[in-house]
């Protein structure tokens, strides 16, 4: 448990938020926006962690002016519901570079929850957790290997990954300035990954997840940005 006393953080409007988590879409590991990825795994498909058909946060606690938050700051609703499709080879890949994203942003946001007293950051990585759970369950659907099986926070088994970690770990640690504009950082990608991800995708319950993720991470690029 932290020791830090957390500031209270007022809604400003419930559902600013959406469920949106906050993760770097495969196409951004894979070069694109500021990750630092070889680009030839990058595919065009399904982005990454933002809010996957799970409806808005109602309730609570959440970032000046970015509700959504449900209540103690987990997700509302994390079923998918739409039904199973096919994924050409490539989009599997996408779907497992997918996970790692949004591993990488609940990470992230975790560790600057710790440094900073600022209770948007445990928010955001409480829903990133949610979605992490939801895209694992894409994975175990469509029978792809998810990489950041048995891993620990801050941790990953790809090496452009934990690298574009620790690059953007470093940078949020130098202040609490900085740790906001990584944000804003991460969820610009997010959302040019996710409008590229979503081309040519048929699976139905993928295309729910990543819409809804898109749609999660452009409201938490308007956080980040009212923090800013």
């Amino acid at each position: 448990m932290r020791t830090t006393t957390r500031r209270t953080v007022i809604l400003v409007a419930a559902g600013a938020l959406g469920l949106g988590g906050v993760a770097i879409a495969a196409p951004a590991l894979a070069g694109a926006g500021p990750f630092d990825r070889p680009a030839a795994t990058a595919t065009p498909g399904p982005g990454w962690g933002g809010g996957m058909g799970y409806g808005a946060r109602d309730g609570a606690t959440g970032p000046m002016g970015s509700g959504a938050m449900a209540r103690g700051g987990r997700c509302a609703a994390l079923s998918v519901t739409a039904q199973q499709g096919t994924l050409t080879e490539a989009q599997k890949s996408t779907l497992a570079a997918m996970v790692q994203e949004e591993k990488l942003a609940h990470d992230l946001y975790g560790a600057f929850g710790t440094k900073y007293d600022l209770a948007f950051f445990d928010h955001i990585a409480n829903s990133e957790a949610q979605h992490l759970t939801t895209v694992r369950t894409l994975l175990q659907r469509y029978g792809v290997a998810d990489p950041t099986a048995g891993t620990t926070d801050g941790k990953f088994s790809d090496p452009a990954v934990q690298a574009t970690y620790d690059k953007l770990l470093a940078e949020g640690n130098a202040s609490q300035t900085a740790a906001l504009g990584v944000g804003k950082k991460v969820e610009q990608t997010d959302i040019a990954d996710l409008k590229a991800a979503l081309t040519g995708l048929s699976a139905p319950d993928v295309t729910q997840v990543y819409t809804n993720l898109l749609a999660a991470s452009e409201r938490h690029l308007a956080a980040f940005t009212r923090w800013t």
